[in-house]
């Protein structure tokens, strides 16, 4: 099974603000590495689809709320290669379906819900269980699809990088991509994880675990801020939506507000407030999940 990405461009965000702290910002685009499995979720996936390849399983199943991008790319993993997919769904089911949920219907995933205290007990034996006698057998991907083969595959977004940079950022909901970028910079370069999630100071322990479950060192040149998630995971503000809405009309590059929007909105109070030195360069990774800007007035 071979898992090819598609290469992605990285353009300058050019703006006052920058020249004045004498910061470049630059933008990974991973949103153009593939139609149906959208950015860092692509790099998440591929050793994942290819171990249940490999192992024989027919059927994907995972977890995440109603607009995870996660559960989006896992229904257009299973069209693309031929898996049946079910998404266990946090929360009571909701009709009509938001585009989220609607797109993985119609890429043939299965959804069933999971009321918000059993969701809790997600990765219990007793769930897990309870889910094999409902399916039958299926190859199991966390929430979010992190795990140590989500901490392999985003470690290779690195070695696609083509131009120099100081440090680079990411949305953090699960911490998996940003622990595969930590493990593919191999303690060179900083780190910068900004939490889409309130009360996210778990992270770093998620960080840590992942990098030991993988076959990593415990490297320290990464932090994650806690400051931009604008009220919690999915939710917004009207100073994030008017942020989007100039930013998009300057830079022709499209965002979402559940990832990218508070990742964008994050980088830029940084730079103003001096966050960076003089003359670094911070590379910013669209992480895709444009499909979470329907519904929103942006």
């Amino acid at each position: 099974m071979l898992l090819t990405p598609q290469p992605t461009p990285i353009q300058e965000i050019h703006d006052a603000v920058f020249d004045q702290a004498g910061v470049r910002l630059l933008i990974k685009r991973l949103d153009l590495v593939h139609p149906l499995i959208s950015g860092n979720k692509w790099y998440k996936l591929k050793y994942n689809l290819i171990t249940a390849r490999e192992q024989g399983f027919e059927t994907l199943l995972s977890f995440g709320g109603a607009y995870s991008n996660h559960i989006h790319a896992l229904a257009g993993a299973g069209a693309e290669y031929g898996f049946k997919t079910i998404g266990v769904i946090r929360g009571e089911e909701h009709k009509p379906l938001n585009p989220t949920l609607q797109f993985a219907v119609d890429h043939g995933m299965r959804l069933h819900y999971l009321n918000r205290v059993d969701y809790r007990h997600k990765d219990s034996a007793e769930i897990i269980e309870y889910m094999k006698d409902e399916f039958g057998d299926f190859y199991l991907i966390p929430e979010g699809g992190s795990n140590a083969m989500a901490v392999q595959g985003c470690a290779e977004i690195i070695a696609e990088i083509d131009q120099p940079f100081d440090v680079i950022a990411c949305a953090c909901g699960t911490a998996g991509t940003l622990s595969g970028l930590i493990a593919g910079l191999q303690g060179q370069h900083q780190a910068l994880g900004v939490a889409v999630l309130k009360g996210a100071g778990f992270l770093g322990d998620e960080v840590r675990l992942l990098l030991s479950e993988s076959g990593n060192q415990q490297y320290e040149n990464w932090q994650i801020n806690l400051d931009y998630h604008f009220g919690g995971y999915a939710k917004t503000k009207p100073e994030l939506l008017d942020f989007m809405r100039r930013f998009e009309a300057a830079n022709v590059i499209p965002l979402e507000p559940v990832y990218t929007g508070k990742l964008m909105f994050g980088l830029y109070d940084l730079i103003a407030a001096n966050h960076f030195q003089r003359g670094q360069t911070v590379l910013a990774l669209h992480s895709g999940g444009l499909q979470g800007r329907v519904g929103f007035e942006i």
